[in-house]
Formats: structure tokens, sequence, C-alpha cells
């Protein structure tokens, strides 16, 4: 397991790759490096540098221009870099071209997720969910990455299906993509009944940005012991507990992260996941104030919600880990008369932008157990709420 090395252990040494295009200004890319660094340390590699250029549009055969990879294959050589990451997808053509001129192993985004995704599946449903997107997204580049899945260069610490057997016929690819996908099938069938059977009850489901505290709140919530670590994607499988406030019962379903530029081949594998929010009655909107660009993920979260899902459904906003923010999130000129965390009470948060968001806002920290009687409170009004309109002759003692 990539998380249990020990300091002997060589962590591999990466260079992350970003570039900027009218549609992705400077700050946007170095915030997405940010991120890009944070999914490299999750699979186990450390980001030694960055390189950042400026073009209309990628390189067809190179995806950044040629001084640029020239550049970047002398720091490669000279720091003996294992690793070469791009935060966009590359086109099999131009992993190719990148991987012959710089000569180490080079990702995208999309494989590096993918990687992180199959360490981190635990679960029979999980690791068939992560196989076939690897594969998906394998078959397109086979004839260039099925050579170094053979010598185990793939991704970080990859656990992928080129590890198991070296397929290299793409009929073969195609037929296990099929048989995989049947298999998938038949286990979303068996959760779909399960998810009929659950009763007369309100069901309520986590959602937010990866990495935001859900499986922590999901622990506290419901008594249950999910797991929940500092690090992305940490839980893969969909977790649903019975939830009881005060005689009133709902169940409470926690959710795979969302994240910025999710590979579509992940969006379709984790259909399950999705599905649980699909059909969730009321969603809690789960968010890491700490975090300095929690307003862009709130719109990624919301529009990946968006796409998967036209309803407009009940949604809470938690504004979590209070404890870990600096400043309040006033206006820009108002920063300098703006109190530390620490000096301030609920009520001067509740007077912040944040708690005139569509829905009532509330503010809380998983970690130090702050404030949960106020989140308690509010989920018991909005689920009682709905009860009572969805089942008028099923009288719960509230």
């Amino acid at each position: 397991m990539l998380e249990k090395k020990t300091h002997t252990h060589h962590r591999e040494r990466a260079v992350l790759i970003g570039i900027i295009h009218p549609f992705q200004p400077e700050d946007r890319v170095k915030e997405y490096l940010d991120e890009l660094a944070f999914l490299a340390e999750t699979a186990g590699a450390e980001a030694q540098n960055r390189f950042i250029q400026r073009l209309d549009k990628p390189h067809p055969k190179t995806f950044i221009g040629t001084g640029k990879i020239k550049e970047i294959a002398a720091h490669v050589k000279a720091e003996k870099i294992d690793l070469v990451v791009f935060d966009d997808e590359l086109s099999p053509s131009q992993l190719k071209n990148v991987e012959k001129i710089l000569d180490t192993k080079v990702l995208d985004r999309t494989n590096l997720i993918l990687d992180i995704f199959a360490v981190r599946a635990k679960t029979s449903y999980a690791r068939t969910q992560v196989e076939l997107a690897q594969y998906e997204y394998l078959l397109p580049r086979l004839t260039n990455m099925w050579t170094h899945l053979s010598k185990q260069k793939g991704g970080i610490g990859m656990k992928g299906p080129g590890e198991r057997e070296i397929e290299t016929d793409r009929r073969i690819i195609r037929e296990k993509i099929t048989l995989l996908k049947q298999k998938l099938a038949k286990i979303d069938k068996q959760m779909a009944v399960q998810r009929g059977n659950r009763g007369n009850l309100i069901r309520v489901a986590l959602v937010g940005y990866t990495n935001v505290g859900k499986s922590t709140l999901m622990n506290l919530l419901s008594k249950s012991k999910v797991f929940a670590e500092n690090k992305l994607f940490a839980t893969l499988d969909t977790t649903v507990r019975k939830v009881v406030i005060e005689n009133l019962p709902f169940l409470l379903t926690d959710t795979v992260g969302f994240i910025r530029k999710l590979p579509t081949q992940l969006v379709e594998s984790f259909k399950s996941t999705l599905d649980e929010v699909r059909e969730a009655d009321v969603l809690v909107h789960v968010v890491d104030i700490s975090h300095p660009n929690f307003e862009e993920h709130i719109d990624t979260v919301q529009q990946t919600i968006r796409d998967i899902d036209h309803r407009e459904k009940p949604t809470l906003m938690v504004f979590n880990k209070i404890d870990a923010f600096r400043y309040l999130p006033l206006e820009e000129d108002d920063l300098e008369n703006t109190p530390q965390a620490e000096n301030m009470s609920l009520d001067q948060w509740k007077q912040t932008w944040l708690n005139r968001l569509e829905g009532k806002a509330v503010f809380i920290s998983a970690r130090e157990k702050q404030n949960l009687d106020d989140l308690r409170n509010r989920l018991y009004e909005i689920v009682a709420e709905m009860h009572t309109q969805r089942f008028p002759y099923n009288h719960f003692l509230y």
C-alpha cells in the first residue's frame, strides 16, 4: 500500500506540467497544479518542480511547445526525475511522442487519478469499477502503453490490469470491457433492488469535493466507522447508514468525492455512487472552508450534480473545518480589518456572505465536534418536513 511506505522507500520524484491558454488563466493553472501536487502525493510521489507554458492551444504532437519540452527533458535528465505529470489528458500520440523525448515515465491527470483509485479500491465492486475505467483509458493507448505496463512502467504503484496479464490484442481488451460492464450492470441491478427495499425512509446524501471531511461527518452522525484520512479519495465505496435524530430515522449515504477534471471513464464506472446522489431526497453539500479555492470547489460539485441529476433538491450547505480557517471570507478590500478565526463566534460566521448562499448554511468543525447540534437540528427540520409531505399517514414521534 502506498500510504504505508517506510522512510527507506524511494519516493518517485515528479515534475508537473501545465499550460496557460485563453480558457485557463494563469491563476487557475497554479491552483490546478497545487491540486495535481496533492494528487501526486496521495499516489506516493513527490512533486519536485513545475513547468508552465503560455499557449493559444495545446501543441498537437507534444501538448507543449518544442522549446519547452527540450527544457523539461534537460531538467529530467539532470535531476534524475522519475515521473512527469501533465495536468490535462494527453492524446495517445501526444503521450507516445512526449515519453520518447523525455525518456521517462509520463502520466496525465486522468491516469494519475485512475492510479489512486486502483490503490484505494478495497471491495470487489470498487475494484471492478476501477478496472473497467482503466481498460477504457488504456484501449486507445494500447500500442504505446501496453509495452511499458509489461515492464511495470505504469502509474505510481500501479495495480492496473497490465500487471496481471499482458494482453496485446485489442479484441481481447474489448471483450474484457464487455464482461466488466456486464458484471457491473448485474451488481448495479442488485444495488437498485436494495435501494428500493429501504422502506419509507428519506434518503440524505453527503456530497462534496474530495477531502472535505464527508467520511468524518458520516462517522459522527451515524456513530459508525467509515475510513477517513487527509488524502484525496480516501474512500471509494458508497456507505449507507441508518441515522436517528429525535426519533426520526433516515438513511445517510457517504459518496465518493468529486474533483475538477474528473475522468469521464470514472463518471461512467462509478454509476452506482452517482445513482445514490440521483435517488437522494436531500443533499448535504460539505465544503472545506479552510481551502483557499473552496468557492471553485462548490461550483465543481454543483455542476457535477447538475450533469447527473437535473432535478432541484433541498440542499443544506455545511461549511466544515471552521477551526482551520484563518480569516473571515469578507470582500477583498476588508481583509485588513478581518478578525482571525480563533476570535470568531458562530454569529460572525453567519453574518458572512456564505450564509446568503442558496439554502441556509451551517458552520461546523467535524474534527473538533463544533456546532454539530446546529447541524443535527437543521437536518431534522428538513427531513421531518419532507417526511410529512411524502408520507402523511406514516407518523414518527417528532
